[in-house]
């Protein structure tokens, strides 16, 4: 048996999830929850945020995400592909800065526009 804080909400339910069950989780206060405690022990996620560096631009860091989380197992490597990336500003909001990350379906995108210096 296994205990967590669900964090799909505010309430913050202490869900006890049984492995020998079948994942059946106890503690939830909503169906979310369930789904949160089943998944976290069998196939954690998590939604990458950093930033890059960017030339030109009115900051020298742009902050991105994922657009879908991605397994948490990943989130080293895939902060090494974004450690690499250099871009030229202007950049807008939502434009897909690695599409595919490490082959997980996520694209790495731009969290807020960027754009050139003195535009």
């Amino acid at each position: 048996m296994k205990e967590l804080v669900c964090i799909v909400c505010p309430r913050g339910c202490r869900l006890t999830v049984d492995e020998e069950q079948g994942y059946k989780v106890t503690g939830n206060s909503c169906p979310r929850g369930a789904e949160y405690g089943r998944t976290e022990l069998q196939n954690p996620t998590r939604t990458l945020t950093t930033t890059v560096c960017v030339a030109g631009g009115l900051h020298r860091r742009l902050p991105v995400r994922t657009n879908r989380a991605i397994p948490k197992a990943l989130l080293p490597a895939a902060m090494a592909e974004a450690a690499r990336v250099r871009l030229q500003a202007p950049v807008a909001a939502g434009q897909i800065i690695i599409p595919n990350l490490l082959g997980t379906g996520a694209d790495l995108i731009a969290s807020r526009a960027m754009p050139a210096a003195g535009a």
